[in-house]
């Protein structure tokens, strides 16, 4: 699990840390099932104390997004669940709203955002296919 914080960030450290782990979880990167980083070990990395990395860990079990086994860890809920699609539906939504906002605030149209973003996909649609091409996969 590969998390990192900013304290010039401006964000609360604990938030810092529950974003990156439900965006790890809804983009796929965690697994449901698959164990995470104990309190201890996550707070030595980030060089927090373990309330902070705790405090994540308790607003992400209430989101659902993990849970604990008594004695055994905490892992990632079930990824199909309800949460997890929700999770995955509100960073999408939260990035087109900052998209949607600085295309107004540079006069883009939405015919012209749309244009960009169709441009945009086809160009990495086209990289992803010449590299798969190179490597023969």
């Amino acid at each position: 699990m590969n998390i990192s914080i900013s304290i010039e960030d401006g964000v609360p450290i604990y938030r810092q840390i529950a974003n990156q782990i439900r965006y790890m979880v809804a983009s796929g990167l965690l697994q449901s099932g698959e164990e995470i980083s104990p309190v201890r070990t996550l707070a030595l990395q980030l060089k927090v104390t373990p309330n902070t990395v705790m405090r994540a860990y308790r607003e992400l079990e209430s989101a659902g997004i993990l849970r604990k086994r008594q004695g055994a860890g905490t892992y990632v809920s079930e990824v199909n669940s309800p949460i997890a699609n929700w999770e995955r539906n509100r960073i999408i939504e939260q990035r087109i709203n900052d998209l949607l906002a600085e295309g107004h605030q540079l006069n883009f149209s939405s015919e012209e955002l749309l244009a960009v973003f169709k441009r945009r996909q086809s160009a990495i649609a086209e990289a992803k296919s010449s590299k798969k091409l190179k490597t023969g996969t």
